[in-house]
């Protein structure tokens, strides 16, 4: 996208700056761009004049979805057994079950649906952690695979329904492993492998895995990580488990009482497993995800519905075209990874990439199309300067897709102008693993629609967004807030946390009867468009003013010499709650520190309001982060009400000496006592 957006009509000339946008332009622009083709076609409504528009194609979704999604799940599936029921659904209820009826298995779909045409095509490139290596894995190959590691599976006893715990690097044995246990109808539950041997064992345990397939090492940034010693440890805390199959990443270690190679285990096998017919709604996969008690929550997907979701979100937020290779650089070890590594690039016949290191240099090499990453690394990145994206060619970069937290103004445009070089869209997707894919996004839209900064914008087809107010009544009108629902059902819809389905419902559809509740503020612009202020618990009360963290994160992230920041509350004596804000600069900075506070909060002064400056801005090294990249929160507010012992389990940090340096720079700079 260029660094202005331009559309021409009979009004006029719309313009999209850098900076600040005017919603009557805006507004203009969108109302002629209804007319407009869609971005991506949906060549099922090809024939239907009334569904050409991507507002006629929206509002159909809306006010017709039995029609809509049995359409899709019909021509881009493959049934085994078609289905007799579109939908049983009750949002009240928090039940919800798709195409009743259908049978069909996500290997197929996924694998050998695409041998015909597209086997000796490449599904998967593996950018491996060493320099200058790469592996190429075509369909027929990954077939191959699969079917092999099925058979093992099988052989040693794994059967329809059981849980298989997978704790390998992303690299196509991974991905294997997750569509040999769909073929057989296993349940795969990925667990990052970076997680630490206590957290492995409480995920396996809450699943009652019997099965755990990993690796003897993964290799991250030249460091080896002992995958294999941390599941030992793991499973010696775990009674349930009966087996681990070991994959040879680096030919270390040696296996022990109950473990077998998985390398000479596949190597006996077949090459041709027939695949278990599943119901639409038996689980596909769980997907531990952090719960607010602390207990991790297993979030379980069914078959149909996400499969349906995750191959069109894919093929139309990013406009995939078929022998494009698509980035995302999610670990496998996240929904992000499922759906946009695994599941959605491979429903749609793609060559997907599996990342292990080095953005720019594989771009060129690679001549990627898309790339898609978290916010996280973008800021990471902007921290090393412009050179180190330029000096690579990026020119067959078509789409920059975002998602993660709130994408900051500056690393939006740092993205879009410098690695997309004015010409890509830059999408920044909001959604979460419990909707199973993208729920709200720049793209799909009319072709040239705008793209603004700071916002996913558009709701997905299907998804019908509604900002609830703390009554529990709806927020009517543009230029409002709310807490972040939706009101509409789709079939990518979690089922259930596995154990626990009224837990499921508490914190989904309890608190907003008739919504799903995403846990997340949001405010609809002035335009219509939405934008994500932040998680509900980090909204800060302040005098009786309610803030999200993320708007003031917004402002401080704008200046120049800051490459991140994270916004907490306090107790305060006066205010109730007082805001401190922990920044960190990209390097070497040229302003003193005091100066820079101040400007800080008279930036955020100017934008928000004098209310909102922040009370107190500790200059950190660096932020707690987990090893998906998101900010852990929780410390920083125990570090901000001095409760340095009270910080809990750091396990799961990619850093967890970052702690400890923050911890220490808030003593020196505020002392024990505020």
């Amino acid at each position: 996208m260029a660094s202005s957006m331009h559309c021409k009509s009979i009004i006029g000339r719309c313009t999209v700056g850098l900076r600040r946008v005017n919603d009557l332009k805006v507004a203009a622009c969108t109302s002629w761009m209804q007319h407009r083709p869609l971005s991506t076609k949906f060549p099922e409504f090809k024939n239907n004049p009334q569904l050409q528009s991507h507002d006629q194609i929206y509002k159909f979704s809306l006010e017709n979805p039995d029609q809509f999604w049995s359409t899709l799940a019909r021509s881009r599936l493959q049934w085994s057994k078609d289905f007799d029921t579109v939908k049983d659904c009750d949002i009240i209820k928090g039940h919800i079950k798709w195409f009743l009826g259908g049978q069909l298995n996500a290997s197929v779909n996924c694998v050998d649906r695409h041998l015909d045409t597209l086997g000796d095509s490449t599904a998967l490139i593996w950018e491996k952690d060493e320099p200058g290596t790469e592996e190429h894995v075509s369909y027929r190959q990954l077939s191959q695979m699969v079917n092999r590691i099925s058979n093992m599976l099988k052989k040693h006893g794994v059967k329809k329904g059981d849980r298989v715990a997978i704790y390998l690097p992303t690299s196509p044995v991974a991905i294997a492993s997750m569509l040999a246990c769909a073929r057989i109808g296993a349940v795969h539950s990925v667990v990052f492998a970076g997680f630490s041997a206590e957290a492995l064992a409480g995920r396996i345990e809450d699943a009652k895995a019997e099965t755990v397939i990993t690796a003897d090492e993964g290799v991250r940034g030249g460091r080896k990580i002992p995958l294999k010693k941390v599941v030992d440890e793991s499973v010696s805390k775990c009674p349930s488990v009966k087996r681990v199959f070991v994959y040879r990443r680096t030919g270390m270690g040696t296996l022990g009482k109950n473990d077998f190679s998985l390398d000479d285990e596949m190597a006996k096998e077949s090459d041709v497993c027939d695949p278990e017919l599943m119901e639409s709604e038996d689980f596909l996969f769980m997907l531990y995800t952090s719960g607010s008690t602390g207990k991790p929550k297993g979030i379980a997907h069914s078959t149909a519905g996400y499969l349906l979701y995750a191959m069109m979100t894919q093929k139309h937020v990013f406009d995939y075209k078929v022998g494009e290779r698509f980035g995302c650089v999610a670990d496998i070890g996240w929904i992000t990874g499922h759906s946009y590594v695994v599941y959605g690039p491979l429903l749609n016949g793609a060559t997907t990439v599996l990342f292990e290191s080095r953005y720019w240099e594989m771009t060129e090499r690679l001549k990627l199309e898309h790339m898609y990453l978290s916010p996280t690394a973008l800021r990471m990145l902007l921290k090393e300067g412009d050179n180190f994206v330029t000096k690579y060619d990026r020119s067959s970069l078509r789409k920059l897709g975002c998602v993660g937290e709130p994408l900051n103004r500056e690393a939006f445009e740092w993205y879009r102008d410098v690695v997309g070089g004015g010409r890509c869209d830059v999408i920044d997707t909001w959604w979460q693993t419990e909707t199973g894919g993208i729920c709200i996004t720049p793209r799909p839209s009319e072709q040239g629609a705008p793209i603004l900064p700071g916002m996913p914008m558009r709701p997905f087809y299907g998804i019908a967004p509604a900002l609830v107010d703390q009554k529990g009544e709806e927020v009517t009108g543009n230029d409002v807030k709310g807490a972040l629902c939706i009101k509409s059902v789709w079939p990518g819809m979690a089922r259930t946390i596995y154990g626990d389905h009224q837990w499921f419902l508490n914190t989904y559809y309890t608190p907003y009867p008739g919504y799903y509740f995403s846990g997340d503020g949001a405010r609809r612009t002035k335009s219509g468009y939405y934008q994500i202020t932040g998680r509900m618990d980090d909204v800060l009360n302040v005098s009786g003013h309610r803030l999200g963290t993320a708007e003031i994160e917004d402002v401080l992230d704008d200046q120049e010499e800051v490459a991140e920041s994270a916004v907490v509350g306090y107790p305060h004596d006066i205010k109730g709650e007082g805001i401190y804000a922990f920044v960190v600069l990209k390097g070497e900075h040229d302003m003193p520190l005091d100066k820079l506070a101040n400007e800080l909060r008279g930036m955020v002064k100017t934008r928000i309001s004098s209310f909102a400056q922040p009370d107190m801005i500790l200059f950190a090294p660096g932020l707690p982060k987990t090893r998906s990249g998101k900010i852990m929160r929780r410390i920083l507010r125990k570090v901000a009400a001095n409760k340095p012992d009270e910080l809990g389990d750091t396990s799961t940090l990619f850093d967890p000496s970052v702690v400890d340096a923050i911890v220490e720079k808030h003593e020196e700079v505020y002392g024990k006592k505020q």
